[in-house]
């Protein structure tokens, strides 16, 4: 059985679905700039998290969401919009370079092997979504209009600092200055902001006969309600949409419905390089470009990802990529082992012998880390690495082909030659498959090949 760390709950829980298809909710990217190699350690564990509910026969169904617009550079309601900074930044208009940045996201989406989501969901073709949301919140008593915007009264909503287990008397005023007397509590966040006389703000929608645009904590409850209806089973993110994010989230929703959001959710920890937050400032903003012009694939990332757990911060060297990429060539060439074999032998490796203790590894709290120790010391069959590349969307088979049949005349030339002592000609076969990309190793049984790469 599935079992997850239900931050809700703040423990291990058996995964039991609400219905016949498994609904999930991810928090996507917001898309204003090219994306480091730490926005890609979230979609790596729910991607994970996909293929293990599949895995287990169950249907999902998962939305993905891409905020192109209404995301403050804080977390609150102050700052400026980061699609209106990018715009600023790259001479385009905000929705240029949502446009831009979404290419740039979904093509290294998929170069990390993620299945793709059911539903892609664009923030901005939910404003409407997003307006009778704010009415329905309205109608029920929850919001309040201020000069700034249209705010939600936490007060109303006793439950509000329930899942984050926040210390309200202790929050310090979030909203803008000279906006904050009119918010009635601390803890109130916008669900609409009005554009102020004077402000530049490309994005913009006309509600209540003034311009505006949403407040970006709105448009994932909008999103969900209108592709999956509440409640949902799984509502994933990282750990930093716990206390503000996902709190506001939860209010909205129950605002909107009555209803609760979300039966599990799961939060995933930060990745930091060579100990340090990842920050331009830092100079430690790896792309996956980057890690291709130093020599690593996007699956050697993934690889390194996986080595470790969902929940604890994983601290990227190159000195730990290189290990994954290792790790992952081994693998590689274990499967190459497998086509090296007598046709009864390739009979046996039709036979699943060990994938289910792997599944099960991953089933408890998707212990990625746990299974990776079992492919390292089972005896595994070629159907055993198929279902692990399909658990892991690691490419294994697919980066790792039989040689072709030339290559094969060329090892049997070799030892044809090596018989005959012709060691000038041998050397020269092996090197030939060296260019190849194909090592040769002279054991007893005969010849065995790997890849180099």
């Amino acid at each position: 059985m599935l079992r997850l760390y239900n931050t809700l709950a703040r423990k291990v829980e058996d995964f039991k679905p609400l219905g016949e298809v498994v609904k999930i909710y991810t928090c996507g990217p917001t898309v204003y700039s090219f994306p480091h190699i730490g926005n890609y350690a979230a979609y790596t564990y729910w991607d994970l998290l996909v293929r293990t509910l599949k895995a287990d026969g169950y249907k999902v169904k998962r939305v993905l969401n891409l905020t192109d617009v209404g995301h403050l550079v804080s977390d609150g309601d102050e700052g400026e919009d980061k699609l209106e900074k990018g715009a600023a930044r790259e001479g385009k208009s905000p929705f240029e370079v949502a446009d831009f940045y979404i290419d740039v996201y979904m093509e290294n989406y998929a170069k990390m092997e993620f299945l793709p989501a059911d539903v892609l969901a664009r923030a901005t073709d939910y404003i409407e979504a997003d307006e009778r949301a704010v009415d329905e919140m309205t109608a029920h008593g929850y919001t309040y209009e201020t000069t700034d915007g249209i705010y939600f009264d936490t007060a109303k909503f006793p439950q509000y600092a329930d899942f984050a287990r926040l210390n309200l008397a202790g929050l310090q005023a979030g909203a803008r200055v000279g906006f904050s007397t009119e918010k009635h509590n601390v803890s109130d966040f916008a669900v609409w902001k009005f554009i102020q006389p004077g402000e530049k703000h490309a994005m913009r929608w006309n509600y209540l006969g003034r311009p505006g645009y949403p407040g970006w904590h709105l448009e994932c409850s909008t999103i969900i309600h209108e592709t999956l209806g509440e409640p949902i089973d799984i509502h994933t993110g990282g750990v930093d949409h716990i206390p503000v994010h996902h709190t506001n989230e939860i209010a909205q929703t129950y605002a909107m419905t009555g209803k609760d959001l979300a039966r599990y959710w799961l939060h995933c920890d930060f990745v930091t390089v060579n100990g340090q937050k990842i920050s331009k400032s830092l100079g430690n903003t790896y792309t996956l470009d980057d890690l291709a012009d130093k020599g690593f694939s996007a699956m050697d990332y993934k690889m390194w990802l996986l080595s470790g757990h969902y929940q604890g911060t994983r601290n990227f060297t190159f000195d730990s990529l290189t290990a994954a990429k290792n790790r992952r060539l081994n693998w590689r060439n274990r499967i190459a082992l497998c086509y090296q074999v007598s046709e009864e032998q390739r009979q046996k490796l039709s036979e699943e012998l060990h994938f289910a203790e792997i599944l099960a590894a991953v089933n408890s709290n998707l212990n990625s880390a746990e299974a990776f120790a079992l492919i390292d010391n089972l005896d595994l069959t070629l159907a055993d690495w198929q279902r692990i590349d399909e658990l892991f969307g690691l490419r294994l088979i697919a980066d790792t082909p039989d040689i072709s049949t030339e290559q094969y005349a060329l090892i049997e030339e070799r030892a044809a030659a090596r018989t005959a002592r012709d060691f000038a000609k041998s050397d020269d076969l092996r090197d030939l498959l060296k260019e190849q990309g194909i090592a040769l190793d002279d054991a007893p049984n005969g010849t065995i090949w790997s890849y180099l790469e």
